[in-house]
């Protein structure tokens, strides 16, 4: 923070002393010498040694970021996790190992092709949706392949007795580079910004996340791992200033110490996210390109929330997630 910025409370005629002296900043006046050194820098006469402490400490307290009690804390975490904010898949066995999936976080999907991310991530949304007539879901689709017969499917699995607005409210992109995606986020903090619409984003799911950051990592050049850490933070804040459930689903590689798959995009990428689950085909059905009637184990390979290496059996059948 430059001590231009503190006039007042600061005195304009001091702050130009300290310019003169090369103290620009609270860090120059705080960190860079002791208050008699910097005191000697200046002019004679022009603050004595008593105010020149109270100066500087009045910047300390300036530049500090204010303190915040544990109870208030826990007050406003419990203000903020309303029903509109809470994405249960409806297993409770699925539910308990990842702690329901809440607004606030980040969370990781990974597994290989035809595992079930993106059936576990629409069956979740699409519920909410159902359930929540004043939530909408941003659905960030990177390859083009999102299928609208597919969605309208899983939702006539629900049963509904009286007609939903579900579809209308799912918002869906074409997003196929990283500035593409930061432009989408631009116009969703605007709006945000601006103030609560009747409908407002509940959720953001990124399909698939690979095909934006995959491309940017090389083995010369660390600008496309600041690239991804920047995305990914920039995720993680929207998702806890304004109680965001974001998914992000990845896609998966083959480690090179064995014919073993794992997660694309590094092994920093899982450290990006507040949880990481591991989908994959139950064995007996990998030979199954059809996800219809199919048996998937969800592994929790890491999460800051619940113990990690839980895992469940779930079932997909027309898109719905029932018990194995």
């Amino acid at each position: 923070m430059r001590l231009a910025a503190c006039v007042p409370p600061l005195p304009a005629e001091l702050v130009a002393c300290f310019e003169k002296c090369g103290i620009r900043t609270d860090a120059d006046l705080l960190f860079s010498s002791p208050v008699i050194d910097i005191f000697r820098r200046l002019p004679s006469g022009t603050v004595s040694l008593h105010d020149l402490t109270k100066y500087v400490e009045l910047v300390a307290e300036l530049a500090s970021a204010p303190g915040v009690s544990g109870p208030d804390l826990l007050k406003q975490a419990q203000e903020k996790q309303d029903t509109g904010s809470k994405f249960p898949t409806g297993m409770l066995e699925l539910d308990e190992i990842v702690d329901g999936f809440n607004g606030g976080r980040v969370y990781e999907i990974s597994g290989g092709r035809h595992s079930g991310k993106t059936g576990l991530a629409l069956h979740v949304v699409l519920r909410h949706l159902m359930q929540n007539p004043q939530s909408n879901i941003l659905w960030m689709d990177t390859t083009g392949e999102f299928s609208v017969p597919r969605a309208t499917e899983l939702l006539n699995s629900f049963d509904l007795e009286t007609p939903t607005t579900a579809l209308e409210r799912l918002q869906v992109s074409l997003v196929f580079d990283i500035d593409a995606a930061h432009e989408l986020l631009d116009n969703l903090s605007s709006s945000f910004d601006v103030g609560k619409s009747r409908h407002q984003i509940r959720c953001i799911v990124v399909d698939t996340i690979t095909p934006l950051l995959g491309p940017l990592l090389t083995a010369v050049s660390a600008q496309g791992h600041a690239t991804m850490t920047s995305f990914m933070r920039r995720l993680k804040d929207l998702a806890q200033k304004y109680m965001l459930a974001i998914f992000v689903i990845n896609n998966a590689t083959i480690s090179h110490l064995g014919n073993v798959r794992k997660p694309a995009l590094g092994p920093s990428f899982a450290f990006m996210t507040d949880a990481t689950i591991w989908l994959c085909r139950y064995e007996g059905s990998e030979n199954d390109n059809d996800e219809t009637g199919s048996v998937y184990v969800a592994e929790v390979l890491r999460s800051k929330t619940t113990r990690s290496g839980t895992r469940c059996s779930f079932k997909i059948d027309r898109g719905k997630l029932l018990p194995a």
